[in-house]
């Protein structure tokens, strides 16, 4: 088995799957990567059980082969090789022998008949998605999907697909976003949950992809392949909260203001919340948006004064900070809609520009109870 490759795109590709590779895993195969040789092309793969992510790249050579290499040790070599053909050899001594330009290298390998396999989808439903629409889709909502373990069914982002839309949406509780694309149809309705780690690596490949994503799944799995990559993940079991269900329908109440304005005052003045709340309160009258946020425990108080155009009664209402600067810095437009209904009721942020044909996106915001 001998195959050359370049340096520079063995690397690229490895450091992408690298993010895949935990730090403890409970099988020691899964600390390498998988080098699958078919004569001019490598497929390199990675895997925590759950996930496995490969991807394909041509390579000098006639033979095939397959082998383990130790994924640390492989990446922490190539950082240090300016571009340049590498010769992978296998040797009759169970190692691979790595030449370049002023050395040469040897890494003992493990069977390659030992990296799990990854699973085949049986009859998957396919949809077809642009990589910049996917990329966005995940930014919107993945930072409001939940971390506790007793509820992983809100740990990931649920995908609701139909023939007439495309709707993906994350909550923890306490904030959820609903994205959706009416540009973009299903060729079945299906509904499933992806896990979190997958998407965050998804996240980071998909900027800057323009071409298309084409995702398959069923009932356990679903795969992302685009370009040379393939990923294939294995579902959140269980059922999705009904989200629609708290979303408030009536908000007569609505301001609208500045977005980067807002951040920055809320950012300022949540300087001074109380450090385990993080409550700030908001203070709406006319054209007035007052912003206002006290820690009794120090006596440290802020306030600010900010213009806005209101509609609606005069009104209250506390925020989590943390949460609202989280949306805001996750929203890109000039001018913000946040409409509430009652102290006590969910706010909703929706953006008022910056808005592509077909794309809606909303944000709800859980209140938290004022101390009088």
């Amino acid at each position: 088995m001998k195959f050359i490759v370049s340096s520079e795109s063995l690397l690229k590709e490895l450091q992408i799957l690298g993010g895949i590779i935990n730090n403890t895993n409970t099988l020691p195969i899964l600390d390498n990567f998988l080098f699958h040789l078919n004569e001019g092309q490598l497929i390199l793969t990675a895997s925590d059980l759950e996930t496995t992510m490969s991807a394909t790249i041509k390579v000098e050579s006639e033979d095939s082969g397959m082998v383990a290499l130790p994924a640390r040790l492989i990446l922490d070599t190539l950082k240090t090789f300016p571009e340049q053909p590498l010769t992978f050899v296998k040797t009759e001594k169970n190692t691979i022998e790595i030449s370049a330009n002023n050395g040469k290298y040897s890494v003992a390998f493990q069977n390659g008949e030992d990296f799990p396999k990854s699973t085949q989808i049986k009859d998957p439903i396919k949809t077809q998605i642009n990589g910049k629409i996917l990329s966005t889709a995940i930014n919107a909502t993945l930072f409001a999907s939940g971390n506790d373990d007793l509820r992983p069914v809100m740990s990931g982002v649920f995908f609701q697909f139909n023939t007439s839309e495309l709707t993906f949406v994350a909550t923890d509780a306490h904030k959820l976003v609903k994205y959706t694309r009416t540009d973009i149809q299903a060729e079945k309705n299906a509904e499933f949950i992806m896990p979190k780690k997958p998407l965050q690596l998804l996240k980071g490949i998909l900027q800057g992809v323009k071409e298309s994503v084409i995702i398959e799944y069923n009932e356990t799995n679903a795969e992302f392949s685009f370009g040379n990559i393939r990923m294939i993940s294995r579902l959140v079991e269980g059922k999705y909260p009904n989200y629609e269900a708290v979303i408030p329908k009536e908000n007569p109440n609505v301001m609208q203001i500045h977005r980067v304005d807002f951040l920055n005052s809320v950012r300022r003045v949540s300087i001074f919340s109380n450090k385990t709340t993080h409550q700030i309160r908001l203070k709406i009258a006319g054209a007035n948006l007052q912003i206002s946020a006290e820690d009794l425990d120090y006596s440290n108080k802020a306030e600010e004064r900010l213009g806005c155009e209101y509609f609606g009664d005069d009104l209250q209402i506390g925020f989590n900070s943390r949460f609202l600067i989280e949306m805001l810095n996750n929203i890109s437009c000039e001018e913000i809609k946040l409409s509430m209904s009652l102290p006590n009721r969910a706010g909703i942020i929706t953006p008022m520009d910056e808005v592509d044909e077909g794309e809606n996106i909303t944000m709800l915001v859980m209140p938290v109870m004022l101390n009088e």
